[in-house]
Parts: structure tokens; sequence; C-alpha cells
């Protein structure tokens, strides 16, 4: 019997093109699928599921945008540091992953003329699905300095170059009574010929592809002159442990546009650490010169970045014993922290994690961050519509909670406005109120409505004067760069499309307004709109959908960057850097280095980015069969 009779009919195409083994792979994934059950599967079969899911997407859901080799290849043990736009990581493509380089694909270009572009209007769709009705929050799973994180982190991956030219939205009648904006005025995304006969235009990427701290750092050598004092290695940072500013009133700090004052708030915090890796390297090296600090430090802090983000943030997000087992796994592998240290790398990265592989591995496709990986970070709604500002003067109450002052609203806490209001309420009030706050939901009906009248800026952080409804350039923006809708997404990520909005949701509402907006086609749902309707796997923040493509490109971040893999030495970071990132595990041990108080008197959580006010969070043991070592 054919293997195509196991299989949803929408797979046929895409499971001809597979090798027979990947063919038996996928029938045992769409099996699992089918059943909808590997999220309650014993850890050591659920990480099977994931490792089995993970390697069909890096078979067959990795395009790249562009000719290869677009760089020249050079010797790695010649350039032994990050250069300052993310050229020379690769060292058969040396442009690989810097700025200015082609956002690749995981799903094929789906092209959408101007009326499909626009259809159903981008305003209606904001305003009846997305627009906030009244505040989800996420409980004591995720506070507001996870949400600055993964803003943060934003600010180090991905940004489009836009073009030149302005495009307009009006708001249709039906709506515009309801929308803050009646019409705006944005850039197009720039679209570059590629040269390639598969993949025929594509988006550039003006920050670095790398994990390389450029939130920080910045992403190319004017940005980065900026930010450096040239005196020890160190970066300028303004005495009361807050960003500098310029006369203009912009953060002086590596990324400065679209910011608000928890990423500055992260954005400095990281400063001090940099700063404090260098005094640690020049006590013990004292020969070590400024340029030689400044690299090492960068290596170091980039290193701690990603590592908090792999084992602390991420399992946060994904809460439950499967995901907090592959997480650590990525870093430590199966075997555990405890071995690795003991005992050193054993066997690949199964066994030892991605984290000092001998060599990177980029699956044949050089490395970049894609389009579907930037649509399914679109993760506004986690902001609320105020932060609550807490009393870190006060004596600590039974429960560590800070009596609260005032709630100050997000709109006056984004951009220009945002940074003169941090340097009034100071890091440590600014991060305890974070902690004590919990983020939004992702769903629908929970985008900040202050966001949906919004001022953007250019690259330098100056203001532009054109407002922007955030919400609908969103659903535009994931359209017009031709990324699959929702239930074509799925498919080329070989998870089961929906057929009905039942399939979506099981609240009447929801599918009674999804019907309004979208009629009963499914095939035109947006991405954006499906990734917030979707019901949760329990212990999940995100969707499954979003979650796909963290599988591929969480890993792909750590496996294709030899300073990840190959170059993560005591040669390249040295003895005492590379001991600073072995011995950091999470967000609260850098706080614990630098504002002690804050974590001593507030904090009563085993994670930072969970609620601070929270009893300890740990999760429940994982069962003896695969007690990993921690």
């Amino acid at each position: 019997m054919p293997l195509y009779h196991f299989i949803h009919k929408d797979f046929h195409g895409i499971v001809s093109r597979m090798t027979l083994l990947d063919k038996f792979i996928f029938l045992i994934v769409h099996s699992i699928d089918k059943w909808g059950i590997w999220p309650r599967l014993p850890v050591f079969l659920g990480l099977s599921y994931l490792g089995l899911r993970r390697h069909l997407h890096q078979q067959y859901n990795l395009f790249n945008v562009g000719k290869t080799p677009v760089g020249g290849r050079f010797h790695p043990a010649d350039i032994t540091f990050r250069t300052a736009a993310g050229e020379l990581n690769d060292p058969f493509n040396g442009s690989a992953g810097s700025q200015g380089t082609f956002f690749g694909r995981n799903i094929l270009p789906v092209d959408q003329d101007n009326e499909v572009l626009r259809k159903p209007d981008p305003m209606v769709v904001a305003t009846k699905l997305l627009a906030r009705r009244s505040f989800v929050d996420t409980g004591k799973q995720f506070n507001m300095i996870a949400a600055s994180w993964i803003q943060f982190m934003i600010h180090d991956w991905i940004d489009h170059m836009e073009d030149t030219n302005q495009t307009e939205l009006i708001a249709p009648k039906q709506v515009a009574s309801q929308c803050p904006l009646s019409a705006f005025r944005f850039y197009k995304t720039k679209e570059v010929r590629t040269g390639s006969s598969e993949i025929k235009s594509g988006h550039l990427n003006i920050r670095t592809h790398w994990w390389d701290g450029s939130a920080v750092y910045g992403s190319n050598a004017e940005r980065l002159q900026k930010v450096r004092t040239y005196k020890d290695g160190k970066l300028k940072i303004s005495k009361d442990g807050l960003l500098l500013h310029d006369e203009n009133g912009v953060a002086v700090t590596g990324d400065v546009r679209n910011s608000w004052a928890g990423v500055s708030t992260l954005q400095a915090l990281f400063v001090k650490e940099h700063n404090a890796v260098c005094d640690s390297l020049k006590k013990e090296y004292p020969d070590l010169e400024d340029e030689k600090l400044y690299r090492h430090a960068r290596l170091v802090t980039s290193a701690v970045i990603a590592k908090i983000h792999t084992i602390d943030w991420t399992v946060e997000l994904l809460k439950t014993d499967t995901l907090l087992a592959g997480m650590r796994a990525n870093w430590y592998g199966l075997l555990g922290k405890k071995f690795k240290d003991t005992f050193g790398r054993v066997g690949g990265s199964i066994l030892s994690g991605f984290i000092g592989l001998k060599k990177p591995e980029n699956h044949g496709v050089p490395y970049s961050l894609t389009e579907e990986f930037v649509g399914v970070y679109r993760m506004h709604s986690l902001l609320p519509d105020n932060l609550d500002l807490r009393d870190v003067t006060a004596a600590p109450g039974a429960n560590k909670s800070p009596p609260l002052i005032e709630k100050v609203p997000m709109a006056n806490l984004i951009g220009l406005k945002g940074e003169t209001a941090l340097s009034e309420i100071g890091f440590e009030k600014q991060m305890v109120s974070m902690g004590h706050q919990a983020s939004g939901a992702l769903e629908l009906w929970n985008y900040p409505l202050w966001l949906r009248d919004l001022i953007p800026q250019n690259v330098d952080g100056t203001e532009r004067a054109d407002h922007v409804d955030l919400a609908a350039l969103e659903v535009y923006r994931d359209r017009e760069r031709k990324v699959a809708r929702y239930n074509e997404f799925r498919r080329a990520l070989l998870l089961i499309p929906i057929s009905k909005w039942e399939d979506l949701t099981t609240d009447k509402e929801k599918i009674q307004v999804l019907h309004e907006v979208y009629g009963d086609d499914v095939e035109e749902l947006d991405l954006l709109v499906g990734l917030m309707a979707e019901k949760k796997i329990n212990g999940f923040a995100i969707s499954e959908t979003a979650f796909v493509i963290f599988l591929l490109m969480a890993s792909r971040r750590l496996e294709a960057d030899r300073f990840f893999t190959s170059n993560f030495n005591e040669e390249t970071y040295t003895k005492k850097g590379l001991q600073w990132v072995n011995t950091t595990e999470s967000l609260k041990d850098v706080l614990d280095r630098h504002y002690p108080e804050i974590t001593k008197t507030w904090m009563n959580s085993t994670s930072a980015f969970s609620v601070w006010d929270s009893a300890p969070n740990a999760l429940n043991p994982i069962p003896l069969y695969l007690r990993l070592p921690q």
C-alpha cells in the first residue's frame, strides 16, 4: 500500500521530494501529529519527536536567498573576534549573516499581487481581530522583563531595509470610526534582485543576523565607534547605570530604532556586564590592551546573552519538562552540564549540545535569519497598557512585592519620550517594576491600542512625521514580504492545516468574527491572526505553529556560528572569559553581579523572567527514566 495512503493529502507534493528515509521519518512525525499527543509524551519520547521534526525542517525548510557563495573564503585562525558588521564568521562565505545581506526563507515566497496584498483590508483585520478589548495577561508565567528581553533580542537580530517610496493604508468606512488613524503612510520594504533563478528577489537585513550582541555594540563600525570608550575595552555608560544620550536625546547604544524603556534598561545592564568582563580580564591578563579587551569581552557578553535566552528565557516561554530538557540539551547536550564540565565533549550535538562543536553546521545553506522567523516574532501583545511603577525604597512585605506608586502609560515610555522618563525612574525601579508585572498574552483582541498610533523612528533614532498603525502594518508587512498565510505556512512546515474555523479555536465569538473578516475561506487567514487565535499547548505562551520555526532556528543560531562551535575555546575567549560564560546560568546571575540588592530584596522566584512575587516556580521533576543531569 503506498505511503501516501497514510498521510494528509496536502503533503503529497512535499513527501514526493523526500528521500526514502525522510519519508519514513515523516510518517512517524505525521502520525504523532494526527493523534495530537507529542506534548503529553514522556520527556525522552517528546525529545525524540522534536529531533525527528527538526531534521525534516533542516532538510526541507531552509532556502538560500541570493547567489552562493556571496563572500570570500578566509582562514578562521586569522580572525578570532566578532567583526563590527558580522562578516568573517563562515569560513567559506565571509559575508554570510553580515549586515546588509538577504533574509533567508523557511518557506518559498508566496506571490501576492496588489489586490491580494490588501484583502481583507489590514485595518479591518487589526480592528476586528487584533485590537485590545481589555488587557489579558500571562499570570505568573511571564513578566515584563521577559517581554523586554525578546524585544532586546529583536534589536540584535532583525530589521528590514526600507525603500524610499511610501505607500498608504486608508481605513474603510466599516471600521474608520474605530481606528485611531483614519489613514497612515509608511515606507515600503526595499525589494532587491537576488540573481537566483529559484527566489528572484528578497529583502535585506540592516542588522547582523548573528547572535553577536549588536543591540549593544551596533551592526557596523560607525555605530560601534559611538559606543566605545577606547579605554580598557569598555563601552560608554552614565554614572547612574543607564545609557548616555546624545544632544538629540537619542540613546548611545548599539541599536536605537523604535525602542522603549524596557529595552534600554537591558541594553544598559549588558553594557555594565561587558565592562565588568573587561575589568575581570584586565585583572587576570594585565598586558591586554584596549582592542583585545574589547574583542574578548564582546565574545563573552554575546555568549552570556545567547545562553540566557536558550536555557532561561525560552524555558519560561515554553514551560514544559520536555522543553526544559530540550533547551538545556541545545547548550549542554543530553549528558548535562556536570558531565560536560567534568569530561568535556563526548560524541556529537545530541550528547554534548551545539556549544563547542568541532565545526559549525549550516545544513548546506549559508546562515541567515528568515522572513518566516520575523513573522512569528510579532509579539507586541506582550506589552500592557501601563507599567506599574513600584516603590523599591519601601521595606519588603510578607510576599516581597513592593508597593505600587503609579501606573505609567506605556505611550510615555517609548521612543525619545521614554528615554527621558527612564532617566527619572532609574534602573532599579524600572527593573523591579517589570519583574513584578505580568506581560500580555499572545491572543486575539490583545494588541495594545497605543501601538495603533505610533511615532516610528529612523535608523538613527530620530522621529518621523508620519504616525503608523502598527497592528495593521504588521499584517501588511507579512503579505508584502510574500510570507505564506497561516494555512499554507502550516502545510509548508509539515503541520496539519485547518479546514474550518473550529479547527483553530473553540471560542464561538472568535469564530464568528473570523467568519465576518475572512468569510469561509480559511486559506486567506493571515499568519499573525492565526498565531494569536491558535489553541495553545499547555505550558506554551506561543502557538505550536510559531514554535516549529523556533525549533529550527533556535538551534541554527548556535550551530552555524563558529564562535559558539569551533571557536568556543580558551584560545578565543581566554580561560577567564570562558569560565565567565560557563558559570552564568540565568539573567538572575547577571543581576546578582551588578544589583545584588534587587534580587536579594525583591526576587522570590527561580527565574527573573517569571513574575517576581510568585512562589518558586520550578517545573515538575523530570521522570526517572530521563532525569537529565543539571
